[in-house]
């Protein structure tokens, strides 16, 4: 096994506040991960005590993600990835379900958060054959973020872009819609965008809890119609099924019945 690269940047300066609730420590709680605190535990009951599903929410979209990773590097033939706002580890992080099929796979992770920057180790411990990498960088910089990649990816070859739960913390649509025209703009042919979110038109109780706690104070999170989530995906070919809600997407043979949640995502590949 090899270490990572991790590039610093100002976030690896920055205390890590643990006095107030922090979203990617409480999705790391739902998980069952334990990079969080007290306060995140709070924060997590108190939302599961309005809106239970939540949990289910967010464990279904870490499925959805080791599905779409299996797809990509079994059956696409994909060996590099972006991953642009991975949040703290838990299990099936990209590059273990990537490298766990093609050792050789190279993984590229983006974050600005200090409690993520302080566990880049633990998330990026790669195969020797491969390569992991940590960029200290913005989704909102994403010339900053494509130049740090590049220092690990080759840009001539295919890369899967990996934007999971990380557009809906981009407040304005058209804002998030350029962030990521920008980003592929700068993969080759034969890329792909994979994209989930959380979802309005599902599920009327998760977009009550979601939005108290968008009042609360804290970073808020935007859920997002159907059609704004496919819109991501505009000028891309999609692969069947196309955006769906994450537990319809490819399930495993032998899985329960899916049922559709609040969260919506799908799998694009670059013409």
């Amino acid at each position: 096994m090899s270490d990572p690269a991790t590039t610093p940047g100002h976030a690896a300066h920055q205390k890590i506040d643990t006095s107030v609730p922090h979203s990617a420590r409480i999705w790391n709680y739902w998980l069952g991960g334990k990079d969080n605190y007290p306060v995140d535990e709070e924060a997590g009951d108190s939302y599961t005590a309005v809106f239970p599903g939540i949990v289910t929410i967010a464990r279904s979209s870490r499925a959805f993600l080791r599905r779409n990773i299996t797809y990509l590097v079994a059956e696409a033939g994909i060996r590099q990835f972006l991953d642009v706002g991975t949040g703290l580890p838990t299990a099936d992080n990209t590059h273990e379900v990537a490298q766990r099929i093609a050792p050789e796979t190279r993984i590229v992770y983006v974050d600005n958060d200090p409690m993520v920057l302080a566990h880049a180790r633990a998330l990026l411990y790669s195969t020797s054959e491969g390569a992991t990498a940590y960029i200290d960088s913005d989704v909102l910089d994403p010339d900053a973020v494509l130049a740090a990649a590049a220092e690990t990816l080759d840009f001539d070859r295919p890369i899967a872009l990996v934007l999971s739960n990380i557009l809906g913390h981009i407040a304005d649509y058209d804002q998030a819609r350029s962030v990521v025209t920008r980003l592929l703009a700068a993969l080759p042919s034969g890329s792909y965008l994979s994209v989930n979110d959380g979802s309005r038109g599902i599920d009327p109780g998760f977009e009550r809890a979601q939005d108290a706690y968008n009042e609360s104070g804290a970073a808020p999170y935007i859920l997002r119609t159907v059609d704004q989530i496919t819109a991501f995906f505009e000028g891309l070919e999609l692969v069947e099924p196309g955006v769906v809600p994450v537990p319809l997407w490819r399930p495993e043979p032998g899985a329960p019945a899916p049922e559709p949640i609040g969260e919506h995502g799908g799998l694009a590949r670059k013409p």
